[in-house]
Parts: C-alpha cells; sequence; structure tokens
C-alpha cells in the first residue's frame, strides 16, 4: 500500500522509533561576471530575456566553452572542503525536458566531478562539532525563471498563464552533495542548519560567490528518509527542493521526519518524490515522483573538452586559500574575550565581518560588537535588512566609537549619531555639526546646570545631605534635561557631590 498523509507524529515519537538519515545538495551560484559556457552577463535586475545568446538558448549550431572562472572558484571550493581535486574530469548532459531548461538538457557533471571525498566540520548551538562529510562538488549551469501568472500562490497550479525568463540560464553553479548524514538523531534538524551556515560562511570567505539565499544565490535540497533503529538499510529518502533560508532547512528536515514517520506508523510506504516548503506553515507538498540518475540519461558532453587542471595550480590555489570559518571564529573568540553563546549570537546575526572591519578601522573590539549587536542589529531587524545593507559603513561606526571614547558623544548622542547616519544626514562628524550634539564639556557651564538643578530640587538636595546618595539620580536626571543629554552623566554626578559635600563611598 502507497499512502501519503498531511498528518505527523509528534518529534518525540518519531525519533523514539526511526533514525533519521539526510542528504544536502547545496548549489552555489557563483559570482563571475559571464555565464559558465557563454559570455553573457549575469548582472542582477536586467530586463527580462536580454542577456542571452544562442549558446545559453540552446540554438543549432552555437558552441559553448568553459568559463576558466567558474573552474577556479570549483577547485577553491573543493580544496576549501577537504576534497580531492580531479586530475582529469568532464562535462556531462543531463537530459530532462523543463520549460526553463532551453537546451532540454543541463550541462553538469556525472560520474567525474571536479572534487570528491571531502568533509566539512560545523558547531552546533552547544559547542559540539559535528563533522559531515562531504560526497563531491561539481560544476554546472542554472536554468532559466518560471514566472506563473494570475494564481493566489506563485505556483503552477491554480496560474492563468506562465511567463520565462532565461537570463538565469547558464549561470555558474556548483553542487556540494553531502554523503548521507547519520548519527546525528534529534539534533539532525540543526545539523542541517549549521552545515548550511558554516557552507555559506566558507563559501562568502572564498570570494566565490555572496551566498544570499535570499536572492537564491545559494539554495539546498535536503533528502531526508528514516529507518527503525537497528536497522542498517536506508529508507526511502524524499527530496525538498529549493530551500532557501537557514531557518527553513532546519524546519524543512523536521517537518519530514514528523511527515514520514505518520506515513510509516499508519503502514504506509513513503514515495520517492521532489516536494516543495512553505514558510508561512513549515510544512511541505507534493512535487513530482523523482527520477533515478538514469532517467536523465547522461552523456559526456560532446561539444566541451574535458578539464585537467594542473598540480601546479591546484597547489597555487590551496596556498591562497582563506582562513577556515569554525577557526576563525575560535580565534577571534579568544581575541575578543566572548562566550561560544555570545559568538554563536554574532555569527547568527551576520556581524562577524562588520566587527572584524570596525576594529581594523579604529574601535576597541567591546565597542565594535556593543554598536553592531545593539543599535544597528536593530535598525536591521526594524527595517527589514541584513547587517550588511544598513547605509553605514564600519569605518562610521569606529568614528562614532572614538568620538564616544573621547568623551565628545555619550551613549545617548552617538545613538542619534547612528541615527542621522542611517538617515542619510553625512558622515558622523557632519550629523554631530548639524544637530548640534557634541558632549557639553564646558566646566562653567555644568556648573551653572548643577546650582540650578540643587536649587530647584531642595528636598532632593536635603536627602542626599542626610545620606541617601541614591537620590543623586534625580538631580543628574534634572541636569542631563537641562542640557538636552548633552552632559556627561558622570561628571555630573561628581559635580553634584562636591557641591552638596558628599562623599559617593
Amino acid at each position: 500500500m502507497t499512502t501519503t498523509t498531511d498528518e505527523l507524529v509528534s518529534y518525540e515519537d518519531a525519533l523514539a522509533t526511526y533514525d533519521p538519515v539526510m542528504g544536502l545538495e547545496v548549489h552555489v551560484e557563483l559570482g563571475t561576471k559571464t555565464k559558465m559556457f557563454c559570455g553573457c552577463s549575469t548582472e542582477l535586475g536586467a530586463a527580462p530575456n536580454s542577456q542571452t545568446c544562442p549558446t545559453c538558448l540552446g540554438m543549432p549550431g552555437s558552441l559553448p566553452v568553459v568559463n576558466a572562472t567558474g573552474v577556479e572558484s570549483a577547485i577553491k571550493i573543493g580544496l576549501a572542503l577537504h576534497c580531492e581535486i580531479a586530475e582529469w574530469c568532464r562535462f556531462a548532459r543531463k537530459n530532462y525536458f523543463y520549460p526553463d531548461m532551453p537546451k532540454n538538457f543541463q550541462t553538469s557533471q556525472y560520474d567525474e566531478p571536479i572534487a570528491f571525498n571531502g568533509y566539512l566540520d560545523v558547531q552546533l548551538e552547544d559547542g559540539e562539532v559535528f563533522r559531515v562529510e562531504i560526497e563531491r562538488a561539481h560544476m554546472e549551469e542554472d536554468t532559466g525563471k518560471s514566472l506563473h501568472v494570475g494564481g493566489a500562490t506563485g505556483r503552477i497550479h491554480g496560474a492563468s498563464h506562465s511567463l520565462l525568463d532565461y537570463n538565469r540560464a547558464g549561470i555558474p553553479l556548483i553542487e556540494i552533495v553531502t554523503k548521507p548524514i547519520e548519527g546525528a538523531g534529534e539534533r539532525a534538524p540543526e545539523v542541517a542548519k549549521a552545515y548550511v551556515a558554516e557552507l555559506r560562511e566558507l563559501i562568502k570567505a572564498l570570494g566565490v560567490s555572496e551566498a544570499r539565499m535570499e536572492q537564491g544565490q545559494m539554495r539546498c535540497d535536503v533528502n531526508l528518509s528514516l529507518r527503525p533503529h537497528g536497522r542498517e538499510k536506508f529508507g526511502t529518502r524524499s527530496e525538498t527542493k529549493n530551500v532557501n533560508s537557514l531557518r527553513s532547512v532546519e524546519r524543512a528536515a523536521r517537518f519530514e521526519i514528523q511527515r514520514h514517520a505518520a506515513v510509516l506508523n499508519g503502514g504506509g510506504t513513503i514515495i520517492q518524490e521532489t516536494r516543495h516548503f512553505h514558510e508561512d506553515t513549515g510544512s511541505t507538498t507534493s512535487g513530482r515522483v523523482k527520477e533515478e540518475a538514469e532517467d536523465y540519461r547522461y552523456f559526456p558532453e560532446p561539444d566541451l573538452v574535458p578539464v585537467a587542471p594542473s598540480r601546479e595550480w591546484v597547489e597555487e590555489l590551496r596556498a591562497g586559500l582563506p582562513e577556515q570559518p569554525l577557526a576563525r571564529r575560535n580565534r577571534l573568540r579568544e581575541e575578543w574575550g566572548v562566550s561560544a553563546h555570545d559568538m554563536q549570537s554574532i555569527l547568527n546575526a551576520g556581524a562577524i565581518d562588520p566587527i572584524v572591519a570596525t576594529i581594523e578601522a579604529g574601535a576597541d573590539a567591546a565597542s565594535a560588537r556593543k554598536w553592531w549587536m545593539g543599535e544597528l542589529a536593530r535598525s536591521a531587524n526594524e527595517s527589514g535588512k541584513g547587517l550588511e545593507d544598513l547605509p553605514i559603513t564600519p569605518a562610521q561606526v569606529a568614528r562614532v566609537a572614538q568620538l564616544v571614547a573621547a568623551g565628545d558623544l555619550n551613549d545617548k548622542l552617538a545613538r542619534q549619531v547612528i541615527e542621522g547616519v542611517l538617515a542619510g544626514e553625512g558622515t558622523p562628524d557632519e550629523v554631530v555639526d548639524k544637530r548640534g550634539l557634541k558632549v557639553v564639556s564646558d566646566e562653567g557651564a555644568l556648573t551653572a546646570a548643577v546650582d540650578e538643578a540643587i536649587a530647584g530640587n531642595p528636598g532632593v538636595a536635603d536627602k542626599i545631605r542626610g545620606g541617601k546618595v541614591a537620590a543623586v539620580g534625580a538631580l543628574v536626571g534634572a541636569v542631563m534635561k537641562a542640557t538636552r543629554g548633552q552632559a556627561d552623566a558622570a561628571r555630573v554626578k561628581e559635580l553634584i557631590l562636591e557641591k552638596l559635600g558628599v562623599s559617593e563611598g
């Protein structure tokens, strides 16, 4: 009996009976200037079908040429994943009909990938390190984009018609395929999320792609199956396609564990199929029955010569690899003196690179973390942007930190300066001048404001003289109000106590 169900069992009940086995396939869109097999531009935002040519449209008589930067990027990714790099590999034609495939085949790699047999160590929230084995990383090209018009969901079901944009067809992709991920148990969804997060950091560090999942530059297919405890044979897998956020990778894996368990507990059989993930509900729905490799009728691409990277070139690229993201985070955590939990929060916020750049621009580590993880993170959340998209540079944040350290700004004024920079009012110094935000440091002006506060609040002054030093906060507040928040609160407190003849100790 073959059964599908929308019912779920609890996550705990599913794990009590079954072991999850995952396979993650991540597609990375490379940041090359031209496509993988032709000279068409890859720039985003162009008019539909304006960045095409006979080659990427599959016109008769057109011949592909391999993008050398694409090959170099593939080798870098393979090396960073501790893979072996093939001395000789070639492209293949993966044949299938789909409207956004103008050639009716995809130029990819099949049994001869450029990189294979590697691993990536990923760190979970509690600091545990889990090793994910890599099966292969291979080169291929992206498809075009289908736009389904007239329906409520943007999917083909219910649409009145579909449009095709082939600008994306032929853009270089690297597909990174894991070996079966076993032994994660109840943490399988967390491992999936952590792996994709670590891979994204690695890709960004290599400089081969911005890896922005929300823009489709990196997307993950989540393969999942269950097997009863004690069994060695894998269960039938489902493949949730094109998941485009870290949170969704975790949610998709968790949902499929619960769904598979419900089907199996009900005596049904899992269908090997693709599935669609729905962000609003955290659920998946059926796509199409999944083909096996032989259904694609792979055969060697006759129009492209094999790729045979020299060992000298490979070693040259290996020597130029950046520090591994996990090793870098551990080093920075030690340098900054933060906990593993705090470092995870910084990573999740996408703040590591901005903080590093701010320190390099002259701020101390504590101040850089404070502003990026505080005021700027709040602004990013409110605007729905990433930190890197905010209209403020690390150098400008460093300048704000320097003004605070010099006593020219207090924290309240510094927040106003950042607000002005984000609003496009200029550099931090320009915002300070335009808004008149410098701290009042003139002793005469401060003394006058203190005298006025004491004279206006005689009862509070008497309490302080009588030993209730905590009441000084009310007078400090009065001075800060009189100076529009531009006084140094610590200095104001010192002056008040001096005037009243009281020692804070």
